[in-house]
């Protein structure tokens, strides 16, 4: 198989972890294709040198968080210095609306992260084991350990505090 076939195949075989890290680092639909279009560039270029040490997935979502952190870093920079802070807020709340209460609050929480912590409760929703996300990350299974329950006990009392709101 061609290299490029081989690389379409396990696109579209693991495109949900490219839907997961972009929705999580983009409200804005047209923002979420735009970074899709990068992660997918810089995983092309990068192809070549996937040695398959590392299942392809661990290996995309790597790659993924990579570009997906700059990006937001980037484009957090930029909006800041060109859109009212006002417009940006709209835009958010007529998102917000169609959502369900519970993805709300997720997000919400989710978006006060910063970039590691954003990235790391990403894996962990998405069911990585411990290991696989300190791959992911460059971290140590017993730092994603002790990360993820200080994450769960954080938003567990920002849910409480929400509740008791």
């Amino acid at each position: 198989m061609a290299l490029q076939d081989r690389f379409q195949v396990l696109i579209e075989q693991h495109k949900k972890v490219l839907y997961k890290v972009c929705n999580s680092y983009c409200r804005n639909p047209d923002d979420r294709e735009d970074l899709a279009q990068q992660i997918v560039a810089h995983l092309w270029q990068s192809f070549r040198s996937f040695d398959g040490r590392v299942v392809f997935s661990t290996w995309m979502y790597r790659v993924a968080l990579n570009v997906a952190i700059s990006w937001y870093r980037r484009e957090r920079t930029r909006a800041r210095h060109m859109a009212p802070e006002g417009e940006r807020l709209l835009e958010v709340a007529n998102e917000r609306e169609t959502q369900s209460d519970d993805i709300r609050l997720l997000y919400e929480l989710i978006g006060k992260l910063d970039e590691l912590n954003k990235a790391l409760i990403l894996l962990y929703l998405d069911g990585n084991s411990n290991r696989e996300i300190g791959e992911v990350l460059g971290i140590s299974e017993t730092n994603v350990t002790t990360k993820i329950s200080r994450l769960k006990r954080s938003m567990r009392q920002e849910m409480t505090g929400i509740d008791k709101a």
